[in-house]
């Protein structure tokens, strides 16, 4: 037998590490220079000290590793102290040290070393695009901002408790707590769109892609911007209601997802609201007369309204309490109070469990259309709710009319298929 044959799974390895070698190598070898001001590293020096890794790792010496990254960290503290550069960073030198731990680890798990390899490369490559995000889009505030709501969720969050809770009526205040979180978010989000993108664009922009995080979160964070900018209410609610295409869209990938055929169900009604949605949204903008600028001055305040996020959150919690405990008075009615329930924060959840007992045959089509109706009907009414107390009543009927009349198109399109098409 030859012991000197390496399997299949080393000779793996040691490719990923060489790709990633090459591939860090390439980018900092345009990078470099010529002459005698070139940097140390180029192509040739981090493929090699990506393939010194892998090979550290396949011999069998326990000691060898930890004295090949301590020799290449070494060997780049040298190669910067004596480098003649103007430049006073050392990514070139920490990006070494980097390869050599990607090639370490691509002999155990190359699929994570390819990608980290490549998260490597990319992140070099950006260097001038994420100087240039970091120096000139990005403000003071808006940093100040992402930064709070960073510590917010990785700190506060994990804190909060994630069971229910019997002196709450078994609410969960996790959700809860994250809702809050993720209106601040969208907050945030919003206003760096409308800088970026202008006032227009950006509102739009970002009440469509903040719908398929939530709804409701969105409806709340354009209501609070209202308040504070009144003469942006219909711009803003025309914002909302592109977040509830966002709705009608997602429950459908949801249902394609879990269940083709209930998808295929839905897809005459969802279609007809996300349509209805998109045009009874826009209208009032179109030929909206009012001049509105091009492009929005940079914040002086922070984007965070955390007592508006709060106030949506508590009235959110208080009307699942009344709900359920009405619920436990007058008895389970079934399904659809599940549903309804359920949908009082978010429908996705909903819709995704009704896929799922479609997909295994315990509902119907029409049990499934009728189900996502009641559920997006339910999350309907608590967003027009949330629009009035987040924004006022202006900006809250505005939003109402849109979201009321594209749901009963929506719905009517739905039991019209279910009467006409059965199957």
């Amino acid at each position: 037998m030859d012991n000197t044959a390496l399997p299949l799974d080393a000779i793996f390895g040691l490719a990923v590490a060489l790709g990633v070698g090459l591939l860090v190598g390439v980018e900092r070898e345009r990078r470099k220079g010529a002459g005698d001001q070139r940097a140390a590293a180029g192509l040739r020096t981090f493929a090699i000290v990506a393939m010194a890794g892998a090979m550290a790792q396949l011999v069998h010496a326990p000691s060898l590793v930890p004295v090949g990254a301590a020799l290449v960290a070494l060997l780049a503290a040298v190669s910067h102290w004596k480098s003649r550069s103007n430049d006073p960073g050392i990514t070139t030198e920490i990006a070494l040290f980097a390869t050599y731990l990607i090639g370490v680890l691509s002999i155990s798990s190359p699929s994570l070393a390819a990608a980290c390899g490549t998260g490597l490369a990319l992140l070099l490559a950006a260097r001038s695009r994420l100087h240039h995000f970091a120096t000139h889009l990005l403000s003071e505030q808006e940093l100040h901002d992402g930064v709070l709501l960073a510590a917010l969720a990785l700190i506060v969050l994990p804190l909060v408790p994630s069971a229910p809770i019997e002196v709450l009526g078994g609410i969960n205040p996790r959700p809860l707590a994250a809702l809050v979180l993720l209106i601040m978010a969208i907050q945030v989000a919003g206003q760096t769109a409308i800088r970026w993108l202008g006032v227009r664009a950006g509102i739009l922009g970002s009440g469509f892609l903040s719908g398929f995080v939530s709804s409701t979160a969105t409806v709340a964070s354009f209501g609070s911007r209202a308040r504070q900018q009144p003469g942006q209410t219909p711009l803003l609610a025309s914002g909302a209601s592109l977040s509830a295409v966002a709705t009608w869209l997602q429950a459908l990938m949801i249902s394609a997802a879990l269940s083709p055929r209930a998808a295929f169900a839905l897809l005459p009604a969802a279609a007809a609201g996300a349509l209805a949605a998109a045009i009874l949204g826009l209208l009032p903008i179109l030929f909206r007369s009012t001049a509105i600028p091009a492009e929005a001055p940079v914040p002086a305040r922070s984007a965070l309204r955390p007592r508006v996020a709060l106030v949506i959150a508590l009235a959110l919690a208080l009307a699942a309490l009344l709900v359920g405990t009405a619920q436990q008075h007058f008895g389970d009615t079934g399904l659809r109070v599940g549903v309804a329930l359920a949908a009082l924060l978010d429908a996705h959840a909903p819709v995704a469990t009704l896929a799922s007992l479609h997909s295994s045959g315990v509902l119907t089509s029409e049990h499934f259309v009728q189900g996502v109706l009641i559920a997006i009907a339910t999350n309907t009414v608590t967003r027009c709710v949330v629009a009035v107390v987040a924004g006022g009543v202006t900006y809250g009927l505005r939003l109402a009319m849109s979201l009321l009349a594209s749901f009963a198109i929506a719905a009517g399109i739905g039991y019209w298929r279910q009467a006409y098409l059965p199957g």
